[in-house]
């Protein structure tokens, strides 16, 4: 396919976009992904830009688009006049299929500047399931997969996200990973960037100059690294206009980040662990904020994100004033993350108003014993209360998130699920029924398997097999066969792969490789997920994807991610796996003492 040519070097090649309208989009599902000019978009490549980026999130647009960390550095480039940043994501097969035919490589949404013109290239590593896209999008954009084959004219990639906690599968891929927050990374990585190319250094010297900034991870070395921290959320960048997409994303809303971090403790939970300590933003940040998001996008919904948004100390008064300030003029304020208990129900009653569908509530497992070891926090009590109430105020279906194959998990674990999920649904048809409404009553039970990741207390358990995770899933199936109860199991396999790149080290790299080659792409999509070629991969390799997923280790064992230094201490996890193993529970650290886990060191 044609390129149109706009000069020299790395201002040359514009993507032809009469050759995008004309012949491609139109043979395209959701072309919309493809166009970029949305409201509030950046205006992009400059060729008099000090240091230009391109973000690129290996998932859909409509995903992409959702994620708040990619919002935030977003805006930090492109709010300073002397830098740039345009965004890309990973095309649909259709779109790549068509890319390939034409020619075209992959671009950046805002001009059509190539990807490969950029001088950083920066990944969000979101989800495991996304590692061949990461390849798939490299191969697309012209640019070596391999950070060693790289030389003067490639972009500087770069990694960062919450897998970056263990880079190590990926690691031969990327000149940089950045570990932690990236708000004040990332103008450090833009700012030196600027400065080497001033002084006309070339492209080695640029990378171990960056590889210096604090928090950034360096796989040529190998170098141990400390997670990046922001401590301060309201002296942190935030975005005052989000870009409005075309098309229906999968959060369409405003997203105002109330807090970050989780003081809670479960077990399982690697968000919980490695986004310590919990810091909140003031009630004045977030009315200033909310005041320019809802009125620069034009959004009828205001979303407070956080892992558990009923834990913001000021919540009441938040809700009370964003409820009154924007119900008036038709903004909605919706609470994404609800704990199981009474409280939270009392917060949804007041801001959703109009009786929505359903609500989820997430205790993980079915019996008292099995929710103390994983450190839930949770009783049954609570959970019947929460439904009581949710019932009663006039929603009729309820979500129940369960996992199965947890450490120390018995049969009698996997039939307290199906009986708790029961139980549910019969005290749901009970309130319905004084209604006269007791058939709208319904429960949806969604069973995820259990996957073990780093910087977590679960980390040195092995993930059940597939074997075992099949027959859990069957046994389960047979119990929850009521009418008004419905089950949806994910994919055994897709977990165990994402168990494997999670605690897996660079051998899986020429893995990640030879599936991306064989075709592999959007994994975590059940309609495109193909476990033969993974098998065929590992195959072709001499290796077997247990070896990670349902390896035991020992709490003295070298662990593959050691050197990435997340905050929470090594000591802090062995006491809270141990603690598992008698059943123990530990408190939330803001309502009693420190727990000891060392981040707020």
């Amino acid at each position: 396919g044609e390129l149109g040519n706009t000069g020299e070097g790395k201002q040359a090649l514009m993507v032809n976009k009469d050759l995008l309208v004309t012949d491609i989009l139109p043979n395209v599902s959701q072309p919309a992904r493809y166009t970029g000019h949305e409201l509030n978009a950046g205006a992009g490549y400059r060729a008099d830009a000090e240091a230009t980026l391109l973000l690129a999130f290996p998932d859909v647009y409509e995903v992409g688009m959702s994620y708040i960390g990619f919002k935030i550095l977003y805006d930090i480039v492109n709010s300073n006049p002397a830098w740039a940043a345009e965004r890309a994501f990973a095309p649909w097969p259709d779109m790549e299929a068509q890319m390939r035919q034409h020619g075209i490589p992959l671009y950046g949404l805002e001009t059509g500047t190539p990807a490969r013109h950029f001088d950083v290239l920066g990944f969000t590593l979101q989800y495991e399931l996304t590692y061949s896209n990461v390849l798939s999008m490299l191969q697309l954009a012209r640019i070596p997969a391999h950070a060693d084959k790289r030389g003067e004219g490639d972009p500087i990639v770069i990694a960062g996200g919450p897998c970056a906690s263990n880079p190590e599968p990926m690691a031969p891929f990327f000149d940089l990973v950045v570990v932690g927050d990236g708000e004040e990374a990332i103008a450090e990585i833009m700012s030196e960037t600027a400065r080497e190319k001033r002084q006309g250094a070339p492209r080695a010297d640029i990378v171990s100059r960056l590889a210096r900034i604090r928090g950034v991870y360096w796989p040529q070395a190998r170098n141990h690294v400390e997670r990046r921290i922001v401590t301060d959320l309201d002296s942190a960048e935030y975005p005052r206009k989000f870009v409005v997409p075309f098309l229906e994303a999968v959060h369409d809303r405003v997203a105002l980040e109330v807090m970050r971090g989780c003081s809670r403790g479960c077990r399982f939970c690697q968000a919980g662990m490695i986004y310590r300590p919990v810091r909140e933003r003031s009630m004045n940040n977030l009315c200033e904020l909310a005041e320019a998001l809802v009125g620069s996008s034009g959004y009828e919904e205001l979303s407070l994100l956080s892992l558990s948004s009923a834990d913001y100390t000021r919540i009441k008064d938040l809700i009370s004033k964003l409820a009154s300030e924007y119900g008036p003029q038709g903004v909605a304020v919706s609470l994404p993350s609800l704990r199981v208990d009474s409280f939270s129900i009392a917060l949804a009653r007041d801001v959703e108003k109009s009786r929505r569908t359903g609500l989820t509530f997430a205790p993980e497992a079915g019996t008292q014993r099995m929710r103390d070891i994983i450190n839930k926090g949770v009783t049954e009590d609570d959970l019947m209360a929460a439904a009581t109430d949710a019932f009663e105020s006039g929603w009729d279906q309820i979500k129940l998130y369960f996992m199965i194959g947890l450490p120390f998990e018995t049969l009698e674990d996997i039939d307290g699920i199906a009986a708790l999920s029961r139980r549910v649904l019969q005290l749901g048809r009970q309130v319905a029924g004084a209604r006269g409404k007791a058939g709208r009553a319904r429960v949806n039970v969604s069973v995820s398997s259990f996957v073990p990741k780093p910087h977590t207390p679960f980390q040195w358990f092995p993930q059940n097999t597939r074997e075992q995770l099949v027959q859990k899933q069957s046994y389960l199936k047979d119990r929850m066969r009521v009418r008004g109860l419905s089950a949806s199991f994910h994919d055994v396999w897709a977990s165990h792969l994402e168990a494997a790149f999670a605690r897996g080290d660079r051998r899986l790299a020429p893995v990640i490789e030879r599936a991306r080659d064989l075709g592999c792409r959007f994994d975590g999509w059940s309609d495109q997920f193909r476990p033969s070629l993974w098998q065929q991969a590992f195959a072709d390799l001499g290796l077997d994807s247990s070896m990670w997923a349902n390896a035991e280790y020992g709490y003295s064992d070298t662990l593959p991610w050691d050197h990435i230094d997340m905050g929470v201490s090594r000591a802090f996890l062995v006491r809270e796996a141990r603690r598992a193993e008698k059943g123990l529970t530990t408190p939330d650290c803001r309502e009693a003492d420190c727990s000891g886990c060392g981040v707020c060191r």
